[in-house]
């Protein structure tokens, strides 16, 4: 990882420099900037890809590389060329105050620190429908999330009657688990019959109990002139109407200290089997040599504390939200916009995203201590 950071830095001239690599933040304001994430077709924050050479981009994607695994990379590849198809659903208009809305170019790449040095250091390659965050502390990568990966579409056709779905496995393994509950088991883990709008934890910086959905207008770096504030404003707005969204609804769905749903300890051996599927659609987007340890930490009874919760429809098409919760966990997937064609999937270590807790520890312990 360390390597192919500084085989990407070393392409880039002073001005690419300037925007694609930023010290180590020394303040509050700098690490604010580091924790930042999105998942809209915002500014993450970075040099685009477009602003960088053919051997840059060749040398970004590399390193992005090195933060997913095959099957990660592979994903987040077609989610971004997935821009194109969305240009085209959309009648390759402009959009969202740049020449192109939907362009494959506008993903970001940000380095913090110095990746040939002795200190911490971190990058973060972001877009629409696509972040990946690593941290890099003493030689070893000890935070990948939050990872994200969306898709819209979700289902695209293909020649000979084919369909192309990104997340089709992390939708699929989800309602295969559903399917598989007994009654009693899914009267637990339904929440509500009514999915909400997006993912719950959004992109905040740390989900706490009590949170609820973001609206759309406030997922942005800034906001918008009038005119596009209120046409956002009126997508998320007739989204939640058209669902059925109602207050009940979202105090069903909001985040709590204690998860909600069907724990992994009341699952029988088969049902737990497609549990630590599913979860492996997440913990799996972690690259070899960091995968492993991400699934040691649901190896044995940890998996019984890992909680499947789900609202919406229960059949394809329907639209549909569900969610992992456990220690140090928080897995969600949304799929309910754009007459559900338009997917959202996350996966979050709460507490030690970004690795925070680790930052912590480090700075008492070589400057306080």
């Amino acid at each position: 990882m360390a390597e192919a950071a500084v085989a990407w830095i070393d392409t880039l001239d002073d001005g690419q420099r300037a925007v694609g690599v930023w010290d180590w933040p020394g303040s509050k304001a700098a690490d604010a900037e580091r924790v930042l994430w999105f998942y809209t077709p915002t500014d993450h924050g970075g040099l685009t890809t477009h602003q960088q050479r053919p051997h840059q981009q060749r040398a970004a994607m590399r390193l992005l590389s090195t933060g997913l695994s095959e099957a990660g990379y592979v994903s987040a590849s077609t989610i971004m060329g997935l821009e194109n198809v969305l240009d085209r659903t959309e009648g390759f208009t402009t959009g969202f105050a740049r020449d192109r809305g939907r362009d494959p170019g506008m993903y970001y790449l940000r380095v913090f620190g110095d990746p040939s040095g002795d200190g911490p250091w971190s990058w973060r390659f972001g877009g629409h429908h696509v972040s990946v965050n690593h941290l890099v502390m003493d030689g070893e990568a000890v935070a990948g999330s939050p990872c994200f990966l969306g898709a819209d579409p979700m289902v695209s056709p293909l020649l000979g009657g084919r369909e192309l779905r990104p997340l089709g496995g992390v939708e699929d393994t989800a309602r295969e688990l559903l399917h598989a509950l007994d009654a009693d088991q899914r009267t637990r883990a339904v929440l509500t019959g009514t999915a909400p709008a997006d993912i719950i934890g959004a992109n905040r910086v740390q989900p706490r109990p009590g949170d609820r959905l973001i609206p759309l207008p406030d997922l942005w770096r800034g906001h918008f002139e009038q005119g596009l504030e209120d046409r956002l404003w009126s997508m998320h707005d007739g989204l939640e109407a058209q669902l059925g969204v109602t207050e009940a609804d979202r105090a069903a769905t909001e985040l709590t200290a204690q998860p909600r749903g069907i724990a992994g300890a009341d699952l029988g051996a088969g049902q737990k089997s497609i549990l630590r599927a599913l979860l492996d659609t997440y913990v799996g987007r972690m690259p070899p040599g960091l995968v492993e340890r991400e699934r040691a930490r649901f190896d044995g009874d940890a998996l019984d504390a890992v909680h499947f919760a789900w609202a919406g429809g229960l059949q394809r098409g329907d639209p549909h939200y569900y969610r992992l919760q456990g220690p140090r966990l928080l897995a969600e997937w949304d799929h309910t916009q754009r007459g559900v064609n338009h997917a959202h999937s996350v996966w979050r270590d709460p507490g030690h995203d970004f690795g925070l807790d680790l930052l912590g520890e480090h700075l008492v312990e070589h400057h306080l201590g």
